[in-house]
């Protein structure tokens, strides 16, 4: 489908075929955390870092706009809940692919959590998604996670293996999920996912070098990029740092050189 094919282009780097989203989605779920609270300055420092594309809900879109400098792709958040919940897994949507595309949406993002009471429910709307992106010609990033009362280590393989395959099989161009801990672990969540897979941030590290060492273990393992929030724009420098992370997805830099040139400034 050319439209989806265009629409990818604009938030996968062309040459090196992976990407760096930074999503800036917490505030839905955390308020205006450090970071995020002048969504505008933050995404233009994402941008200057060299961000394929940014994570936003509908309402930040147009207070995060660039009115000037490089090009960003746009990525918007349909799903949503908030920390005050009794269910704060349980995701409900909030937007549509419509209203994003209205928005100028390179792509639109979903969130699921199997094993969460309403996972069920979380399915069928992204199936329901899914169908809309085919018949506007809009790539879907799934953000799939396993957490809910079955759930013993959301880091397991064989959980985040289900959790990539589920996104493929509902439709997604793109999945999310959390890294596993080693390259050869992920290794099996890549190989039994037909769709580009991603990782996620998490919450903040203690280092650069393991957030580096991550981002290395998940790109051998064969992974087409990250996609790391709070990681990058609560780090001391934002702009630095998701340089350096580009550097190792599009340039083929290990985590030892990325240390390296962070030590440079």
């Amino acid at each position: 489908m050319i439209g989806k094919a265009i629409r990818l282009e604009r938030i996968i780097n062309r040459t090196a075929r992976r990407t760096v989203i930074v999503p800036m989605d917490h505030g839905m779920t955390m308020g205006p955390i450090p970071g995020i609270s002048d969504i505008k300055t933050t995404i233009n420092k994402m941008v200057e870092g060299g961000a394929n594309a940014i994570l936003l809900h509908k309402g930040m879109v147009e207070a995060g706009h660039r009115g000037g400098g490089k090009d960003v792709g746009l990525i918007v958040h349909l799903s949503a809940s908030t920390s005050l919940s009794p269910h704060p897994d349980t995701k409900v949507l909030v937007c549509t692919v419509e209203e994003a595309l209205r928005l100028g949406a390179d792509a639109v993002s979903v969130h699921v959590n199997l094993g969460d009471v309403k996972d069920s429910a979380m399915i069928r709307d992204t199936g329901a998604v899914a169908k809309a992106c085919c018949e506007w010609g809009m790539p879907l990033v799934a953000m799939m996670y396993t957490r809910g009362e079955k759930i013993g280590n959301q880091y397991d393989v064989k959980n985040v293996k289900l959790a990539a395959r589920v996104g493929a099989e509902l439709g997604a161009d793109i999945v999310k999920v959390v890294y596993t801990g080693t390259a050869e672990t992920f290794r099996d969540v890549v190989e039994g996912c037909p769709i580009p897979v991603v990782i996620a941030g998490g919450e903040k590290v203690e280092t650069d070098r393991d957030l580096l060492a991550m981002v290395e273990g998940a790109l051998k393992a064969g992974a087409a990029g990250v996609s790391i929030g709070r990681n990058a724009f609560q780090h001391k420098d934002p702009i630095r740092i998701v340089q350096a992370i580009g550097k190792m997805a599009h340039q083929g830099w290990d985590a030892s050189k990325a240390m390296e040139f962070l030590r440079q400034k």
